[in-house]
């Protein structure tokens, strides 16, 4: 069964997938990729500014319904605790 496996694709072995070391060769250095990130960079749509601000508003306005939600939660459950098991 292996080998007809490594028949129909040369990549896997019988050994594992690949073989032998696993270990990539370096080519090029830091310079090679801060070349490769730029080129990644230039690839990337970037939002526009009307993206950016109604993603900025739905992040503040997720930001308060939540924070309002954990205080009244926390006004709350202090209270129960005081009642309960406090006894004050």
């Amino acid at each position: 069964m292996a080998d007809a496996r490594s028949e129909r694709n040369p990549a896997i072995r019988a050994g594992g997938a690949g073989g032998g070391s696993h270990v990539e060769e370096r080519r090029g250095g830091p310079f090679h990729f801060v070349h490769e990130c730029w080129a990644e960079l230039k690839k990337v749509e970037w939002p526009g500014q009307n993206q950016v601000i109604q993603g900025t508003v739905v992040v503040l306005i997720a930001c308060l319904v939540v924070g309002a939600y954990l205080y009244l939660n926390d006004i709350v459950w202090k209270h129960v605790v005081e009642k309960l098991f406090l006894g004050q």
